[in-house]
C-alpha cells in the first residue's frame, strides 16, 4: 500500500523532517500539532487553553487537506507538560469532539518541541460511501 504526504498552509509547516499528515489506504495520521500559528511559525500566546485551540484549528486544516473533518477522527493523542493543564484543554478539545468522541489518551511529557505545553496528534478513517 502506496503512502501519500498531506499539505496545507492553513497548519504551520513541519519544522523537522516529517509530514503535517500521511494518507494510507482509508487512514490518515497526523504529525502531533503544536499551538502554532501557521502564518507566523510562533507558539500562540496564552497558555495551555490558547495552544489547544490553535492545535485543534491546525488539526482541522490537515483533515480537510486530507479531504476529511474531525467527526472522521477515531483516536487521538495529548501530550501535556502539566497535567494540571488536563481539564483547561480537555474543555477545548470537547467543542471539536463531536458525538461519539475519538477514542483518547492523555499523557505527561517532560517536555515539548518549542517550549510548547500541549501537543496532540490524530488518526482519522476516510468513511465508505
Amino acid at each position: 500500500m502506496s503512502r501519500r504526504a498531506i499539505e496545507t498552509s492553513g497548519a504551520p509547516r513541519p519544522v523537522g523532517p516529517y509530514s503535517q499528515a500521511v494518507a494510507v489506504g482509508d487512514l490518515v495520521f497526523t504529525a502531533g500539532q503544536l499551538g502554532l500559528d501557521p502564518a507566523t511559525g510562533q507558539l500562540v500566546a496564552g497558555g495551555a487553553a490558547a495552544e489547544a485551540g490553535r492545535i485543534m484549528e491546525n488539526l482541522v486544516a490537515v483533515l480537510k487537506a486530507a479531504g476529511l473533518g474531525f467527526e472522521d477522527v477515531v483516536k487521538t493523542t495529548i501530550f501535556l507538560t502539566d497535567l494540571a493543564d488536563f481539564k483547561a484543554v480537555n474543555e477545548v478539545y470537547a467543542r471539536y469532539a463531536g458525538a461519539p468522541p475519538p477514542a483518547r489518551s492523555t499523557v505527561q511529557v517532560s517536555g515539548l518541541a518549542l517550549g510548547a505545553r500541549v501537543e496532540i496528534e490524530a488518526i482519522a478513517v476516510r468513511r465508505a460511501g
